[in-house]
């Protein structure tokens, strides 16, 4: 069973690993239900209560997988999505990035039908929209906590200064970033200013999309519809380069009886009790298998190893293709 964090000075306390609901609907392969729907159930009986989730993964359809897995058990587990993401619809057209006010109320509104419930849990703005300032994005968002529509709030991908100045309008209790063994652009700057303002961090993909299982492909080879195929990491020289640094996070892990999915999340759970690691799978084999990673304990001469296979500098290629790098507060 997965112990405890609290994040943030609110309160919100979760499960030290979270669950990633994305892939179970939208851009890593073939999707299946009724796998999603049993893994999330597992994660259930294992400990976690934290289960991530937004409006574009779909999309839509994720939140809808999730409200009718929690279904009966709402009261075991903590929801946290998001709003304004610019996302392809249905019909093939394209919705922008919107966080005015009103549409924050619609898109809530439209969240907890889906999910089945009466309350979010935690409440994001998936990334910043340049036609509306943070300071009226989450004063929106504030007066939804005041209805009692959502608990905690929480900004994904935004740089220190932009955490300062939605933190004075409400106070916010989580950062959701990208943050692994390999992806440590928080450190310098943001960490510091969350954990002087008493905010907690999720980070996702700490597994770096896959890669530091070793598993990963070339781009080229997943479908088009598949997000690897875009990764700028997984292109030509850089997979080369990149997948020397799995080969060694792997000879580390495999040393130590673990797998190299293991180390790496422990390597992100030894990184503070306020940071919470959302590990995503849409399978109950891998679940399990990131389980064990809280677990496992990391001296100091474990983390002088996997610090000598990942070097920051060593990794080839930046994390999103220009158009996704444009929506990065950083």
């Amino acid at each position: 069973m997965l112990k405890t964090r609290t994040l943030g000075r609110q309160g919100l306390a979760v499960s030290e690993l979270g669950l990633g609901c994305m892939g179970m609907s939208q851009w890593y392969g073939a999707t299946d239900d009724a796998e999603s729907t049993a893994t999330i159930h597992r994660a259930l009986e294992l400990g976690y209560t934290l289960f991530d989730t937004a409006e574009a993964y779909g999309p839509y359809d994720n939140e809808e997988l999730l409200g009718r897995a929690l279904a009966g058990r709402r009261e075991q587990a903590v929801i946290a999505t998001k709003f304004g993401f610019p996302m392809k619809l249905k019909d093939g057209s394209t919705a922008e990035a919107d966080s005015r006010p009103e549409h924050i109320t619609e898109v809530v509104e439209a969240s907890l039908k889906r999910l089945g419930t009466d309350y979010l849990d935690v409440l994001y703005q998936h990334r910043l929209d340049p036609k509306v300032p943070i300071e009226e994005v989450v004063g929106a968002m504030g007066e939804l906590v005041r209805q009692g529509k959502v608990r905690h709030l929480g900004l994904c991908e935004v740089g220190a200064n932009t955490i300062r100045r939605a933190h004075a309008v409400h106070p916010l209790s989580v950062v959701q970033a990208e943050f692994s063994v390999w992806e440590r652009n928080l450190e310098d700057e943001v960490i510091p200013v969350l954990r002087e303002l008493g905010i907690g961090l999720v980070g996702f993909c700490p597994l770096g999309r896959g890669f530091l299982t070793g598993g990963v492909k070339r781009a080229e080879e997943y479908p088009e519809d598949d997000f690897r195929h875009f990764d700028p990491r997984l292109q030509g020289a850089n997979y080369d380069q990149n997948m020397a640094i799995a080969a060694k996070i792997k000879e580390v892990a495999t040393s130590h009886d673990l797998t190299p999915a293991q180390l790496a999340i422990a390597w992100a759970l030894h990184q503070g009790d306020d940071i919470v690691p959302i590990p995503g799978t849409k399978r109950r084999t891998y679940l399990e298998e990131n389980t064990r990673s809280g677990e496992v304990v990391l001296d100091s001469e474990l983390l002088a190893e996997i610090e000598a296979a990942v070097r920051a500098d060593a990794v080839a290629g930046p994390r999103y293709n220009e158009r996704m790098m444009a929506f990065i507060d950083r």
